[in-house]
């Protein structure tokens, strides 16, 4: 096994050789000088690209280790590259199986999930809490009311980021089945769920994911992340054969989700005032991924996040709530607000992407998930994203009427490895693409 010795100040003032650095890109990618597939053929499926998206980035992190990650590199820390070069993330505990030993005993909660920094911030549970728009489907299709809801879901997006759905449609036994099976498959026992842990390479599968240094901070939480749409792209490994239903509840469930937002973007470019089929062309096949989360109850609630806080590099996001137990924040002018979901609703964000092609009329802002002291906590994410071979920029029409262009065009591929590189150093890929 080959080891890196790793100097921080070396680190820190390390920079790149731009060209090598093209040219891996190319290697792993397959990603020519204008931004378009070369070695890639144009039917590879989502989890062959985004295997190769995380060997790049992992082998990017052997040279240079995250700068987000930075404080919590020790002297002269020893990186394991094998980990780097075959793209997968250190293995790390099971955090359901880990808060088990937590409970009721003298246990402390490991150093790697301390999050003293995040307990600090002021947060807001009331009164701005209760101002979360919510959008009714039902108004949005009525003739009489349609123009009136457009205009408040126009607002939500733009002052906001988020909102909650009510009304929408999707049929209560299609919701109430999925919910059923992903709790089932979460009480599963631990060797149960390991059957379906990620592999070297994947996304896809049970685990956490960009763990690349032993002294990462860590997130309270267990994760299942799958791709669902299209249907040709889903890597059958990964979707559980038990409970004997969830198979099914799943492809239901994505299906009604797609319906909505398909809906939502809809209208949306009505409220820009542009022809829906621009925008939903970006959207055309309606790619989507699906992350279910586990988020353990912690005796140190305020010590630990569930999720770290983060902007989604989608378009839209539809978070379903699975049991009772509120957790997510939004981060709106500088401070965190609580968002207390409300029963049968869909909460609803705009992702990096959807801010990028309205030329930043829509907002996409950092929200994280925290953890109950005594309860757990399950929620599933649908992650709705353009098409892969989508040129991701701000829209003609916008970019006409408002003189220019606020953000930089960019391949849909070279994004999502942007984004994901970004994420592992700890830096803002949203606001690299901002034109000055």
């Amino acid at each position: 096994m080959f080891e890196m010795e790793v100097d921080n100040e070396d680190v820190a003032d390390e920079i790149d050789n731009e060209d090598d650095l093209r040219e891996l890109e190319k290697l792993h990618l397959g990603i020519d000088d204008n931004h378009t597939p070369a070695n890639l053929d144009v039917d590879i499926d989502m989890g062959q690209v985004m295997m190769r998206i995380m060997i790049y980035i992992r082998r990017r992190a052997v040279k240079q280790p995250p700068q987000g990650y930075r404080q919590h590199i020790r002297e002269s820390e020893t990186i394991d590259m094998a980990h780097a070069e075959g793209g997968e993330s250190l293995p790390v505990p099971n955090v359901q199986a880990l808060a088990q030993t937590c409970i009721g005993s003298a246990t402390q909660i490991p150093k790697r999930y301390i999050r003293m920094e995040e307990g600090g911030e002021e947060v807001i549970s009331h009164n701005i809490s209760a101002a979360i728009p919510i959008i009714d489907l039902n108004r949005l299709l009525d003739p009489q009311s349609s123009k009136e809801e457009s205009a408040k879901l126009g607002s939500a997006c733009k002052q906001w980021g988020f909102f909650q759905l009510i009304n929408h449609g999707v049929p209560d036994d299609v919701i109430s089945n999925f919910k059923s099976d992903m709790t089932e498959f979460f009480k599963q026992p631990l060797e149960a769920k390991m059957a379906y842990s990620m592999v070297p390479g994947n996304l896809e599968g049970y685990g956490q994911h960009f763990v690349v240094s032993e002294n990462q901070k860590l997130d309270w939480a267990d994760m299942f992340y799958l791709m669902l749409r299209p249907s040709d792209s889903r890597d059958m490994r990964f979707w559980p054969s038990s409970p004997p239903s969830f198979r099914n509840s799943l492809d239901r469930y994505s299906s009604e989700a797609a319906k909505v937002v398909l809906c939502l973007l809809r209208f949306l470019a009505m409220d820009m005032g542009i022809e829906p089929e621009s925008l939903l062309d970006i959207f055309r096949g309606q790619p989507q991924s699906l992350r279910m989360t586990y988020y353990p109850p912690c005796k140190q609630a305020d010590k630990v996040v569930g999720l770290s806080p983060h902007t989604d590099g989608t378009g839209l996001t539809l978070l379903l709530q699975v049991n009772d137990v509120q957790g997510l924040q939004i981060r709106k002018d500088g401070k965190w607000v609580v968002v207390n979901a409300l029963n049968g609703a869909f909460i609803i964000n705009c992702g990096d992407i959807l801010e990028i092609l309205s030329n930043g009329r829509y907002k996409s802002i950092e929200h994280r998930a925290m953890v109950h002291p005594t309860e757990e906590r399950m929620s599933a994410a649908i992650f709705h994203q353009p098409r892969k071979d989508a040129t991701v920029g701000p829209l003609p029409e916008l970019v006409k009427n408002d003189g220019g262009a606020r953000y930089s065009s960019i391949g849909y591929m070279d994004f999502i490895k942007g984004f994901f590189a970004a994420k592992l150093d700890g830096r803002d890929h949203l606001n690299s693409l901002k034109n000055q």
